[in-house]
């Protein structure tokens, strides 16, 4: 992680602190009632009909979409980047996906399920997983339309082609052209077993599920995302590979996912 320089700050008496702090609570709460409003508007949102039977590989073999709802009605995917010929997962969906298995231990007593599906064969997922120590469900997409469907997954046309259709629009940045994006996408299966999708998020639209990012917001150095010339920096690292971890192989993949 890159080591950000202290910088000078203004510094008060405790009565100041106290009353600038008032003042921003202000905006706290008025940030706190526009999301949960929000929340409510994407509840609000029509669904689409789910036609296709989509085909998974997972731990017992062949899954359908509706078998991976594992006998609830809502299912959160995340669309984890792991590609088929890849030696391992994305290093920033890594990240991502240490925050699932806690959620999950309260999610499941609340009708939903929440898993990951990859591009990558269920072989590469459960090794890796095993390897990272998580215990939620991981499927395969490989040799089907899903990953394709929900705007995650792109020929190799499209990505020399720098337009790829991602989160509703073209991505034309150069820096994040890859065969493998990130996703959520979101399914509700009615009493009758029709299945309908909810809900996608891409892109910035998945930093709500990243609890770590949210505590480092709340301490003076931030997300430390920074360098001292101003430029991003990808500090986030599979957790088995920061400094004070046991090293792993490293991914050609790293510096374009991270």
């Amino acid at each position: 992680m890159p080591t950000a320089e202290a910088v000078d700050h203004k510094v008060v008496s405790h009565q100041e602190w106290v009353m600038a702090r008032r003042a921003f609570l202000v905006r706290e709460k008025e940030f706190t009632q526009a999301r949960e409003a929000m929340a409510e508007k994407l509840r609000e949102l029509p669904w689409e009909r789910v036609e296709k039977e989509y085909v998974f590989q997972g731990e017992k073999g062949r899954v359908t979409l509706a078998e991976l709802f594992a006998g609830r009605s809502q299912l959160i995917v995340y669309h984890f980047m792991f590609g088929p010929d890849w030696t391992e997962g994305c290093p920033g969906c890594s990240f991502t996906a240490d925050h699932i298995d806690g959620p999950n231990q309260h999610l499941s007593h609340h009708d939903v399920t929440l898993m990951c599906i990859s591009h990558a064969p269920y072989s590469k997922l459960a090794a890796y997983k095993a390897r990272m120590g998580w215990h939620f469900p991981w499927v395969s997409s490989e040799g089907g339309d899903f990953n394709y469907d929900y705007g995650v997954s792109f020929t190799k046309d499209q990505v020399d082609a720098a337009e790829l259709p991602y989160n509703y629009g073209i991505m034309e940045e150069a820096r994040y052209m890859s065969e493998e994006l990130p996703g959520l996408s979101v399914f509700y299966k009615d009493p009758s077993g029709q299945l309908f999708h909810t809900y996608s998020s891409y892109a910035r639209g998945l930093d709500s599920i990243i609890g770590a990012n949210h505590f480092l917001d709340l301490v003076p150095k931030g997300r430390n995302e920074r360098g001292p010339d101003g430029k991003i920096v990808g500090w986030v690292r599979r957790h088995d590979q920061y400094d004070d971890a046991p090293k792993a192989a490293a991914c050609c993949h790293d510096e374009a996912h991270a």
